[in-house]
C-alpha cells in the first residue's frame, strides 16, 4: 500500500519503490531482468497498465495503473510484484558469486528482523510512494523526471540510450517492455 497518498482503482500513478538501505542491487543484469520479467507478467496476468518505467541501481519508477478488466487494484499488483521480486532476487543473491553477497544478505536480514511480518529477508522498503497523475502537465513532468534519471546519474548521455526504461518506447523504438500505454 502507498504509505503517503491514497490509491484508488481507476487512477494512474507515479510510483517509486526503493530497495532497503538504498543498496545498489540492480547493477547485475540478472536482477534487472527479474524486474523486467515481473513487470511483463503483471502486464499480462495481473492487469498492470504501464505508461512508463525506469529501473535504476536501487529503485524503480513507474507510471502505472490497473486496467478496467482486472479485479486487481494497483496496490494489489504492486504488493504481489514486490513479494515475488524480493524472494527471487534474494534467492539469486544467495546462489550467485557476488562479492557483496554476505553484506547484502546481512543487511536484508537485519531489515527483516525489525518486522514481525517478515521471517527472513526484507528487500524492498515498506510501501511505496504513489502520486496520482491528475494533469497532462504533471504526467509530462514525471515522464521527463524518470527518463532523465540515467542521464543525471551519468550512465548515458541521452534518455533513449538507457535500455532499462521506457525512454526507448517514447523515442519510437522497441524497448524491453511492450504494451506501454503511450
Amino acid at each position: 500500500m502507498s504509505l503517503k497518498n491514497p490509491v484508488h482503482k481507476d487512477g494512474i500513478y507515479f510510483i517509486t519503490m526503493t530497495v532497503v538501505g538504498w543498496i545498489d542491487v540492480f547493477t547485475r543484469i540478472n536482477h534487472k531482468l527479474t524486474i523486467v520479467d515481473a513487470l511483463k507478467y503483471c502486464q499480462k496476468h495481473k492487469g498492470l497498465d504501464l505508461y512508463a518505467w525506469c529501473l535504476m541501481s536501487n529503485h524503480l519508477h513507474l507510471i502505472a495503473g490497473s486496467n478496467e478488466q482486472s479485479n486487481n487494484t494497483i496496490s494489489d499488483i504492486i504488493r504481489d510484484f514486490k513479494k515475488f521480486t524480493s524472494k527471487k532476487i534474494v534467492r539469486d543473491i544467495e546462489d550467485e558469486i557476488e562479492s557483496r553477497r554476505s553484506w547484502m544478505l546481512n543487511h536484508f536480514r537485519f531489515a527483516g528482523s525489525n518486522d514481525v511480518k517478515i521471517t527472513g529477508y526484507k528487500f524492498w522498503q515498506d510501501g511505496y510512494e504513489a502520486k496520482e497523475i491528475e494533469s497532462v502537465t504533471f504526467m509530462n513532468q514525471k515522464l521527463g523526471y524518470i527518463h532523465s534519471n540515467p542521464v543525471a546519474e551519468m550512465i548515458v548521455y541521452e534518455p533513449h540510450e538507457y535500455i532499462f526504461s521506457s525512454a526507448l518506447n517514447y523515442a519510437g523504438q522497441e524497448g524491453l517492455l511492450e504494451g506501454l500505454l503511450i
